[in-house]
C-alpha cells in the first residue's frame, strides 16, 4: 500500500448514505471526506484533487451533473474517477458517458467498496 492513502469525496446529502458510503471507501483504503452540498463540493474540488468522487445527482445548491461537468472540464481533475449514485435510473443512463461508473440506489456496501477499490492506485487486476 502506498502512502498516503488517496482521497475520496462522498458528495451526498443523506447522512445515513454518506456514512455508509464513507465506511465502504474507508475499507477500500481511501481517506474519506463527506460533503453534503454542491457549493461546498465545488469549493473543495477547487482546493483538492481527489482520486475518487462518489456523487449524488440530487444535492442542495448545485446539482451533481453540474459538479460532474466541472470535474470533466478541469485538467487538475483529469485522473479523478467519478461514481454517480442516484435513484433516478433515467438520469443515470444519460450520464454514463461522462461518469466512470453509475450505480442505481439502493447500493450495497460490499458492492461500492469493491468497485471503488478498483479505482485505487494500488489496485492490481487479478485477471492480468
Amino acid at each position: 500500500m502506498t502512502n498516503p492513502q488517496p482521497i475520496a469525496f462522498i458528495v451526498e446529502d443523506d447522512k445515513n448514505l454518506a456514512h455508509a458510503f464513507g465506511q465502504a471507501l474507508s475499507e477500500a483504503y481511501y481517506d474519506v471526506e463527506v460533503i453534503r452540498d454542491g457549493h461546498q463540493a465545488l469549493k473543495r474540488l477547487r482546493e483538492e484533487s481527489p482520486r475518487t468522487v462518489i456523487l449524488d445527482l440530487h444535492i442542495p445548491f448545485l446539482n451533481g451533473e453540474e459538479l460532474l461537468n466541472f470535474i470533466r472540464l478541469d485538467q487538475r481533475l483529469a485522473e479523478t474517477k467519478v461514481i454517480i449514485t442516484t435513484a433516478d435510473e433515467r438520469r443515470g443512463d444519460e450520464l454514463r458517458d461522462k461518469a466512470d461508473l453509475v450505480l442505481i440506489k439502493p447500493i450495497g456496501f460490499r458492492q461500492l467498496r469493491d468497485l471503488a477499490y478498483r479505482f485505487h492506485p494500488d489496485y492490481v487486476d487479478p485477471e492480468e
